[in-house]
């Protein structure tokens, strides 16, 4: 379905998932197209963003952390929008913009979020590789795992928007890369295009076995994005001060109790203290105002010099943006997962 001028199709929270979202967690609504008023822009979406972090927000959320969506609300997400209408100084029909329009065809802002993007010729990656997936990146890998030359990291979810980036830089700063990812061709891609060094399947049964044996010298940076039995793996192999930035636990979204397996943070705590393990988590929202001008320059150069690749998975039509977002928490998106709402 393609979009109307007058009729703004809207994805809707329907109800709290209990465990894995289903299709009848959200809801295709239709509501009249707003009219801006002073100081205002209408939004017409060309791109939504579809990150893994969307799921925490449709439970509820304690304090510091984004608000949590409310059942009945337009899902939340970072988009890519063209100007249709203006009455604001700074923005003028046709512009391109950068902004948190969420799952709908159109929205009203008063332009405090919104970032112009120019004559970007692929807009898409200003929600990916040069958006926050790819900050994200940066900030958890540089600022928290500082890796060294020679130095060992591990990442997971080794081909998507936050790992395959992680990798890329880590190699950048002379690092050995090991990934590990969701199949073969994934394993596949991360090292005969993105250059990792090794890259395993999450799911061979012997992963524990081939994580240890692609680590003879342990791990010195692992940016946790997972969790799960991958982080299992991962803990035995930690170095004497090995550093962890915890960018996610995608492998527990879902969960909708406790896990019924052995309490493993008595083990886990041993290792953080006899290995002087640094476990740092983060929220990137905390570091657009320090560290993204830094973070767009750098990986922009990158990206020019084709030191670093980025890939997305598109998906067309906002209305097939709910079945896309349970894929990408069951894995099966291959990179950076956008949705084209519209033509650009």
């Amino acid at each position: 379905m393609s979009q109307a001028a007058t009729v703004n199709r809207r994805i809707l929270l329907a109800a709290r998932p209990q465990g894995q979202p289903t299709l009848q967690d959200f809801h295709l609504d239709e509501a009249p197209v707003l009219t801006p008023k002073e100081g205002e822009v209408l939004l017409r979406t060309l791109y939504l963003s579809l990150d893994p972090y969307m799921r925490n927000l449709m439970d509820e959320i304690g304090p510091g952390y984004t608000p949590s969506v409310q059942v009945g609300e337009t899902m939340v997400g970072g988009t890519v929008s063209r100007v249709v209408a203006s009455k604001h100084p700074q923005f003028a029909v046709g512009d391109l913009v950068l902004g948190r329009a969420g799952w709908q065809d159109y929205a009203v802002s008063d332009g405090n979020e919104l970032t112009p993007l120019g004559d970007m010729k692929r807009p898409s990656l200003a929600l990916g590789g040069l958006g926050m997936p790819a900050f994200a990146a940066y900030v958890g890998l540089l600022d928290i795992g500082q890796p060294k030359a020679g130095e060992t990291v591990v990442v997971a979810a080794a081909t998507g928007a936050v790992g395959s980036v992680v990798g890329q830089i880590a190699k950048l700063k002379g690092a050995r890369v090991v990934g590990i990812a969701g199949g073969a061709d994934k394993c596949r891609y991360a090292v005969e295009e993105l250059g990792f060094d090794v890259c395993l399947d999450r799911r061979d049964p012997q992963f524990a076995e081939r994580l240890a044996a692609a680590c003879p010298d342990g791990i010195d940076v692992y940016f946790e994005n997972v969790g799960g039995e991958v982080f299992d793996a991962v803990v035995p192999l930690l170095n004497i001060g090995a550093r962890v930035p915890v960018c996610g636990f995608i492998a527990h979204y879902n969960d909708e109790t406790s896990p019924s397996s052995p309490d493993r943070l008595p083990r886990l705590m041993a290792v953080v203290l006899q290995k002087r393990v640094r476990m740092q988590g983060f929220i990137i929202l905390d570091h657009y105002a320090d560290r993204f001008e830094a973070f767009s320059r750098d990986m922009r150069e990158w990206v020019e010099a084709g030191q670093i690749k980025l890939r997305e998975d598109v998906i067309d039509g906002l209305e097939h943006a709910p079945a896309a977002f349970i894929g990408l928490l069951e894995g099966r998106n291959f990179g950076k997962l956008v949705v084209r709402v519209a033509e650009a």
